[in-house]
């Protein structure tokens, strides 16, 4: 009887410690690790949120894309979490070495739980200037859950008219 008792109650824990069991890394970790790898060029770290696939394909874009351009700020502006599909929009401050010129780009990410981990899966521009390494065409991971992000005549590749505080 007192074996039946002990085998109930540790059958009950086990059940109740595999129903919380962590996802791996949140969202928002993985987002955070991306886009300073990205920044801080850290390219190595940032591709492991890259699907593996595509890892060796983004770490050669990204050094060459090291070579001139210079990421001094991002920010996360939105996120859309619908299930394992998210929609993440970041607001970029960069440069180039060769203009000198600093520009601001928002991206809209895609981002799919793959396994344990968080995966971007797709990223393009938005809003703001045309930047190195976004892509700039339609991509359906991104449009599927972006809904509302193309802002004002975006979409057709011209500079909003009025941004934060009118600058």
């Amino acid at each position: 009887m007192i074996a039946r008792i002990v085998c109930v109650v540790v059958c009950v824990v086990v059940a109740t410690a595999c129903a919380h069991a962590p996802r791996g890394q949140s969202l928002m970790d993985s987002v955070r690790t991306y886009n300073d790898g990205v920044r801080w060029e850290r390219f190595a770290a940032a591709a492991a949120a890259v699907p593996a696939r595509e890892r060796d394909a983004f770490l050669d874009d990204r050094e060459e894309l090291a070579e001139d351009l210079r990421i001094s700020d991002y920010e996360v502006v939105r996120v859309k979490e619908k299930g394992d599909a998210a929609e993440v929009q970041v607001k970029l401050t960069w440069y180039k070495d060769s203009e000198g010129t600093v520009r601001e780009t928002w991206s809209s990410q895609a981002w799919e739980h793959q396994g344990q981990a968080w995966r971007i899966v797709g990223e393009r521009r938005v809003r703001g200037f045309d930047m190195p390494g976004l892509d700039h065409a339609e991509d359906p991971a991104v449009d599927e859950l972006a809904g509302d992000a193309v802002v004002g005549d975006a979409a057709a590749g011209e500079e909003p008219a009025a941004r934060h505080g009118g600058e």
